[in-house]
């Protein structure tokens, strides 16, 4: 059975730092960044890409729709 291996991108300078993508991720993959976009707001970032499923939770929680999530199945 292959597994799948995901990846999200976050449009940096839309992230307005909520963090409710950082609590929906059951897998410990996402944190808030110690940098700041131009808006001066802590933006969301992968801290452990190894453990992205590419569930999307992320992506459906967030209010600003600024996650975009990618799957590849690995063998």
């Amino acid at each position: 059975m292959a597994k799948v291996k995901g990846a999200i991108v976050v449009d940096t300078e839309r992230c307005k730092g909520c963090g409710l993508c950082v609590e929906t991720c059951k897998f410990d993959v996402i944190s808030l960044s110690h940098k700041v976009n131009l808006k001066g707001y802590n933006y969301a970032e992968m801290k452990n890409p190894d453990n992205c499923t590419g569930c999307t939770n992320c992506a459906t929680v967030c209010p600003d729709t600024v996650i975009s999530v990618y799957r590849a199945k690995i063998d």
